[in-house]
């Protein structure tokens, strides 16, 4: 008797499982999501996704951010393209380089000048490096359970993690102002700087707003101590404010890292600092071969500029609260207790009594076998691509995932 036949996604995973060890790696790896979830995809358009077996979904990861105007952007494209027609890597870079770091210093709040990478690691790397060699100290305070990157010094699995790389990382909790001094005071006299997110967006965990009370006290304490506040916008930037993630709280950083939606998925990095760190900064040796190419910083000034024209954030706000009010009514309606936090354009969505995730695990994939591609542990992202046709959509299939999850696991 045959073997039944594969998938296009299935046959793929076996093909990579040969040639890549682990058959994928990283934070696109679905070795973390249900079983029917696709590893590979063959094409995207504004909001939607197609798998390699042709299945179409409403996508509310976007890339797990970067696609903050949506799959295949025309104007984003052609900047793209037109600008990789006249040069993208070459021996210098081009006028666009100048024109980005203009951009961005009189777009962000905080900026005086501004330096590039190709991503977020790269950037919050910089900025704890920069932060030690301006002070001339050591220590940097960082939340617990933050994400900051994926290098020795702040990636959260331990393999080949050493206890040097992370001598000098001290922890404490995120909006907890007695932890953060605590911190502070043991490291006093040593203190490079405080690095914190632009909100607690831990992986499978609640999220929260930063308290401005705490944020205040951030500041005050890298104020006292000459130390370097870091603002980690990598996930956040451009989704929350234009001016920088933390200005509505009203605390401004020292330094900030921006990736992700910087210039609309094409591969690209920021950081961003005050005068007093300029003379630092510039002594500091930072390069890449790809760090300087031209066609994303191209894309970067679009992307910018069609978020302002556009009025992008409030949009994807308005777009998040009908995706959380829909589903906050139908959880209710299925006797099923639901918590909805953080920014409504970059929700995180988590079942009560769900210790292990399985009433998560089971809502998304019914959700997705019905055209909506949720994420049951990581904080998920709207577009400006997204319609409220495109949120109905994915209602109308949460609903029925609601229901299963109910015939499932019964009344809470």
């Amino acid at each position: 008797m045959s073997e039944p036949a594969r998938s296009n996604d299935q046959a793929l995973k076996a093909r990579a499982a040969k040639v890549i060890p682990g058959g994928m790696y990283g934070h696109m790896s679905t070795r973390r999501l249900p079983a029917g979830y696709p590893q590979f995809f063959a094409r995207a358009e504004g909001a939607y996704l197609w798998d390699t077996d042709g299945n179409r979904y409403v996508d509310f990861m976007c890339a797990y951010g970067p696609m903050v105007l949506g799959y295949r952007n025309r104007e984003i494209d052609a900047a793209f393209d037109t600008q990789r027609e006249a040069a993208d890597i070459a021996d210098g870079p081009t006028e666009r380089l100048v024109e980005l770091a203009e951009k961005l210093t009189s777009t962000i709040a905080h900026a005086d000048w501004a330096l590039f990478q190709k991503n977020g690691t790269d950037a919050t790397t910089f900025c704890v490096t920069l932060a030690r060699a301006a002070t001339g100290r050591r220590k940097i305070l960082a939340a617990r359970g933050a994400y900051h990157g994926s290098v020795p010094w702040c990636s959260p699995y331990p393999q080949g993690v050493t206890a040097e790389d992370r001598a000098h990382l001290v922890l404490y909790d995120y909006n907890d102002i007695a932890s953060l001094e605590a911190a502070a005071r043991s490291v006093e006299g040593d203190l490079a700087g405080i690095i914190v997110s632009a909100f607690k967006h831990d992986y499978g965990k609640d999220q929260e707003l930063p308290n401005p009370v705490f944020a205040a006290k951030a500041r005050a304490l890298c104020d006292t101590a000459g130390a370097v506040l870091i603002l980690d916008d990598v996930r956040a930037g451009f989704r929350l404010h234009m001016g920088g993630s933390w200005e509505p709280v009203g605390v401004r950083p020292d330094l900030s890292a921006f990736s992700k939606a910087i210039a609309n998925g094409y591969p690209l990095a920021a950081v961003t600092g005050v005068d007093r760190l300029r003379e630092a900064a510039a002594g500091q040796f930072m390069t890449g071969s790809f760090w300087c190419g031209a066609g994303a910083m191209a894309a970067s000034l679009k992307t910018l500029e069609l978020l302002e024209r556009q009025d992008a954030i409030p949009r994807m706000a308005a777009l998040g609260e009908r995706l959380r009010k829909g589903l906050a009514e139908q959880a209710r309606s299925h006797n099923l207790g639901l918590r909805q936090t953080g920014p409504a354009q970059m929700p995180m969505v988590l079942f009560e009594d769900d210790p292990e995730c399985r009433k998560g695990f089971r809502f998304v994939e019914e959700a997705l076998k019905r055209g909506a591609y949720l994420h049951p542990q990581h904080n998920m992202f709207l577009s400006a691509a997204h319609t409220e046709a495109d949120i109905d959509a994915a209602l109308a299939a949460t609903d029925e995932a609601f229901t299963a999850v109910k015939r499932e696991f019964g009344r809470d």
